[in-house]
């Protein structure tokens, strides 16, 4: 039988959450619509709520029903509840509510400035806010505290049980094996031809086209909306009923809308599928940023970029831009989107090289943390980096440090996720063609109803009931490893380039 308290804890977590999607909300209006003048409210706004929402969570009466809580042994839903927000809970108290309310307003202050900072190529503009950030952020490290050193404290808000050494680890074998299939690829002469993509291609046409690709995915625009943004994002306002995805359109550079649109479409659809009846709390939230970003990534390269997938698409994105692709075969199309080239971008980069953009980061962020790299260095290590893990380097900080909006966000140990989910994507979708045996064929077909419902049963629907390295045993029946993302590439490249 629930106990009163149980009930009455779920209530107040549910506050917590309500609080925390009219944050989402003032977010998602700053990144897309709000006037620029507005910035300096629109901080006070969200460091406010900020406030209030984290007084709510860590009070006193919240322990109590913690306390006071209990669920009978049967009884998953309850049991996970109130492990997750005990976790939650201990790990929130730590953190002083000033505290908090500095690091929302810095941060919301931060993304206008960053913004400016990227359009105009200049770091002077955004590094104060950098500098500040990291020190906020290392006084919340120091508040959790750790064992090992300060960025597991915050890795550990987006990847819960994730450690800095043992992720090192696991990049430094990814890294080893990245390479060696890079450099067998470089020396190939056989390249596919990537001007294709850089023709012009009406802004209109891939506003339609985008669409058209996240509808057939199963996006449901009755629950959610797509717009445009600096940087394109997924967000969920009030549970699957409210998911919102941006992405951005550059004429002369076609991938970026179209997988870009793909990816966030990934996360919207993991957002979609969480319960309803568990709205706001442990149970219809996600496992970890590391599995969904699992979901961004399987329908955005492992589905998105097949051969299947286009087989479909193929006509209708060539009536689309007949003047850019009129004269352009699918195989042709097909190559392009899945050539290997070592890019300033990472949200343009390929599978391949993808990967070692996250492990550039993850050291700069350690470094970060651990003091052994300043602020006003960043931008020299990074490029420093680029030129020693990709061969190319910046020719500006607008496609070097300041590309991405993450550091704005006060979002250190974020990163790492992005590969982990790589891996995570490729080790499930190879349990789901095995469990779907037609599952290419209905790829081609246009039919994804089979993957999502595969995804939902498997992942989504369980919200937070197993952590993410317990879930991928559970689904796939064995530990997280790079084989399965190194067997995905080396087949997808072999075929590619004719190796």
């Amino acid at each position: 039988m629930m106990t009163d308290a149980y009930a009455r804890l779920i209530e107040r977590v549910r506050d917590v959450g309500r609080l925390h999607s009219v944050e989402q909300l003032l977010d998602w209006d700053q990144e897309t619509y709000m006037p620029v003048k507005g910035v300096g409210a629109r901080a006070e706004q969200a460091a406010l709520l900020a406030a209030i929402a984290h007084d709510r969570f860590v009070s006193d009466e919240t322990r109590a029903l913690l306390d006071s809580a209990s669920a009978p042994s049967d009884d998953h839903v309850a049991q996970t509840n109130i492990r997750e927000t005990r976790r939650a809970f201990h790990r929130a108290a730590k953190i002083p509510t000033d505290l908090v309310r500095e690091i929302a307003k810095t941060s919301s202050l931060a993304k206008e400035a960053w913004s400016r900072a990227r359009e105009a190529s200049e770091m002077a503009g955004f590094a104060p806010f950098l500098e500040k950030l990291v020190t906020l952020k290392k006084q919340v490290a120091e508040h959790i505290g750790y064992e090992g050193e300060p960025y597991d404290a915050l890795m550990d808000e987006f990847e819960p049980g994730a450690t800095a050494k043992e992720t090192a680890g696991l990049f430094a074998t990814l890294r080893d094996a990245t390479v060696e299939l890079l450099e067998r690829l470089q020396a190939c002469k056989n390249k596919p031809d990537t001007s294709i993509l850089k023709r012009v291609y009406p802004e209109e046409g891939q506003r339609r086209f985008s669409r058209r690709m996240a509808e057939a995915l199963n996006f449901d625009f009755s629950a959610g909306r797509a717009d445009v943004s600096v940087h394109p994002f997924c967000t969920t306002i009030g549970g699957g009923g409210d998911v919102r995805i941006t992405t951005r359109y550059l004429e002369r550079f076609l991938p970026a809308a179209l997988f870009g649109t793909l990816h966030e479409t990934g996360h919207a659809l993991y957002e979609q599928g969480l319960l309803g009846e568990h709205v706001f709390t442990p149970m219809g939230e996600a496992v970890s940023l590391g599995i969904h970003e699992s979901q961004s990534r399987m329908w955005e390269n492992l589905v998105g970029r097949s051969r299947e997938f286009w087989v479909f698409h193929w006509d209708e994105l060539q009536k689309t831009f007949p003047d850019a692709l009129g004269d352009v075969s699918s195989e042709e199309y097909y190559r392009a989107i899945n050539a290997v080239e070592p890019s300033m971008i990472r949200v343009e980069a390929d599978e391949l090289t993808y990967n070692l953009h996250i492990g550039l980061r993850f050291e700069i962020e350690r470094a970060l943390f651990d003091g052994s790299l300043a602020v006003a260095d960043v931008s020299t290590a990074w490029d420093e980096a680029m030129q020693k893990a990709l061969g190319i380097k910046p020719t500006n900080v607008a496609e070097g440090c300041l590309q991405d909006i993450h550091w704005s966000m006060g979002a250190f140990g974020y990163f790492p996720t992005y590969a982990l989910g790589n891996l995570y994507a490729s080790q499930f979708f190879e349990q789901a063609m095995r469990d779907i045996p037609d599952l290419p064929a209905r790829i081609a077909a246009d039919d994804h109803r089979p993957l999502l419902d595969w995804l939902r049963d498997r992942i989504h629907r369980h919200g937070q009931r197993y952590h993410a390295a317990e879930l991928v045993e559970r689904v796939t029946g064995k530990p997280l490893s790079i084989d399965a993302f190194m067997g995905h590439v080396t087949t997808r490249y072999t075929e590619v380039y004719g190796l």
